[in-house]
């Protein structure tokens, strides 16, 4: 059964950092295209990142959070990361992973909070 768990989210002050790991249980994890997104409170899921498969050669990033987040994976541990450096209240929202190019799995998020 494919399964993806997001976690390392919480409450950290603005200016602060986290890193959110999403590990994957999908056989040859290293062929899937891996995504973050995120979704705040009464807005709709936005696109964060996205890293390609195998060597994740290629990787993208939405304005709001390119130069702070970095998104990096580690095929024998079948998971994907998300660095975030320089966080702000507006990042404050629910954090998903998604396998696939077309964002076939997804997890069931892990929540992060920026204090002012």
């Amino acid at each position: 059964q494919t399964q993806l768990a997001e976690s390392g989210g919480g409450l950290v002050q603005a200016g602060g950092s986290l890193r959110l790991s999403c590990a994957a249980s999908i056989r040859l994890f290293s062929s899937y295209f891996m995504s973050w997104f995120r979704q705040a409170p009464g807005k709709e899921r936005e696109f964060i990142a996205s890293i390609t498969s195998w060597s994740g050669e290629r990787t993208d990033y939405a304005d709001s959070v390119n130069g702070r987040f970095t998104i990096s994976r580690d095929n024998a541990k079948n998971t994907v990361y998300l660095q975030m450096n320089s966080l702000r209240p507006e990042d404050t929202a629910v954090y998903y992973c998604a396998a696939g190019r077309k964002y076939d799995y997804w997890g069931q998020g892990t929540q992060v909070i920026v204090s002012s």
